[in-house]
C-alpha cells in the first residue's frame, strides 16, 4: 500500500518553528563518480535556494544495495535515487528499452531520446509506480579486447565477452559470440586469467576498473556507440507533490541545471577514458556508422523481438525509441 505522506514530507513543527524538510537521496557510487556529483549538485542547488528543504546523500550502497533503489523508492521508503532504469526490468520489463543496443547513437541522441513521446512513455510506467523523473541521463560504453579490435559483428565471431546487460548478450551471441556473465568487479581477473577475451561495459568502469592494463584494443563512446544507459535522477512522486510550490520549483530548476551539466560530463567523461587507454598504449578502434547500422540489423533479428515478445505493448514502446532521430 503506497503512504499518503512520507516522514520525510511532513514539516515537523517544534515550539512554532518549522524544521527544514531533509530528503533520503541513496546511490551505489563513490563520492567522486560524476552520478555522485549530479546527486550532490541538486543538493547544493536547493539548498542555496533556501526553501527549507535539505537533501541527505548516501553514496556506495550504504542504505539500500544497488539493484534495490527502485523498490523502497517506489514505496516511499527512499525519498530520491541516481538509478540504471534497467536495474528494475523486472519488475517493469518496459525499463529493458534503455539498455537496448543500436536504439541511441550518440549523446545529443540521447537527449533528444529523453525529450521524446517514448520517454514520456517510460514516465508514464513510472508514475504508476509512484516515480517521477528529476533528472535524464544516458551514459555511454564501448568494447575492449585482446582478440582483435571489435567494431562490427563479425569481429566477435568466437570471442569470449562479458556483456552488460540481457540485451546486449542476445546480440552478441547472435553474432557468434561465447557469453560469460559476471559483475563488472570481475571482469579485471577474468581479463588477466583468460576467461574473457573481451568485455562490452561503460566508459566508466573501463577507467575506474582500470580495464587498460588488460586490453590490448578498445572501441570508445565516440561519435557513434553502440552502449547506453540511461541513469536518471528520480523522485518518488508522492514526496515531491507534497512539497511546497517554492520547493518544488527550487528542486526543478536545479535539476535542468544538473541535466545539462550531466550531458557535457557524459561526453567529457568518454574522451578521458579514449585517452587513458591510449596513453597506456592501447590501440583505439573507432565504430562507423556503417558498423552501427549492422550491428542494429542484427539487433533486429535478436534482442528486440525478445523484448517484443516479454512486453505486451513491446513493439510499439521499440517503434517510438526507433523513430527518434
Amino acid at each position: 500500500m503506497k503512504r499518503l505522506i512520507s516522514a520525510s514530507a511532513l514539516a515537523i513543527l517544534v515550539g512554532g518553528v518549522a524544521h527544514a524538510e531533509t530528503l533520503k537521496l541513496s546511490h551505489q557510487w563513490s563520492e567522486g563518480d560524476v552520478r555522485h556529483k549530479v546527486a550532490q549538485m541538486v543538493a547544493d542547488e536547493v539548498k542555496a535556494a533556501d526553501v527549507d528543504l535539505d537533501i541527505q546523500i548516501y553514496p556506495n550502497q550504504t542504505l539500500f544495495k544497488a539493484r534495490e533503489q527502485y523498490t523502497p523508492l517506489s514505496r516511499g521508503q527512499l525519498d530520491m535515487t541516481i538509478f540504471p532504469l534497467s536495474y528494475a526490468g523486472g519488475q517493469q520489463p518496459a525499463y529493458n528499452l534503455t539498455l537496448m543496443p543500436g536504439l541511441v547513437k550518440n549523446h545529443d541522441h540521447a537527449a533528444r531520446l529523453s525529450a521524446s513521446p517514448f520517454m514520456e512513455d517510460i514516465e508514464e510506467i513510472m508514475a504508476g509506480d509512484d516515480v517521477k523523473t528529476l533528472v535524464h541521463g544516458y551514459l555511454a560504453g564501448g568494447f575492449g579486447s585482446n582478440k582483435g579490435c571489435i567494431t562490427g559483428p563479425e569481429d566477435v565471431q568466437g570471442v569470449t565477452i562479458r556483456a552488460a546487460g540481457s540485451s546486449f548478450e542476445q546480440m552478441l551471441a547472435g553474432a557468434g559470440a561465447s557469453i560469460s556473465s559476471m559483475a563488472s568487479t570481475e571482469i579485471y581477473s577474468a581479463l588477466q586469467t583468460g576467461v574473457l577475451d573481451a568485455t562490452n561495459t561503460s566508459s566508466e568502469s573501463f577507467l575506474s576498473y582500470r580495464l587498460y592494463e588488460q586490453l590490448k584494443c578498445y572501441t570508445p563512446a565516440g561519435d557513434t556507440a553502440l552502449w547506453f544507459m540511461y541513469q536518471p535522477l528520480l523522485i518518488n512522486k508522492t514526496t515531491f507533490d507534497n512539497l511546497t510550490p517554492e520547493q518544488q520549483q527550487a528542486l526543478t530548476d536545479a535539476s535542468a541545471k544538473a541535466e545539462a551539466w550531466y550531458l557535457e560530463q557524459a561526453k567529457e567523461g568518454d574522451a578521458v577514458t579514449t585517452k587513458a587507454f591510449a596513453d597506456a598504449g592501447v590501440e583505439i578502434a573507432e565504430m562507423t556508422q556503417e558498423d552501427f547500422d549492422a550491428w542494429r540489423e542484427l539487433a533486429k533479428t535478436t534482442s528486440y523481438p525478445a523484448f517484443v515478445e516479454e512486453v505486451p505493448n513491446g513493439q510499439e514502446l521499440l517503434d517510438a525509441a526507433l523513430s527518434v532521430e
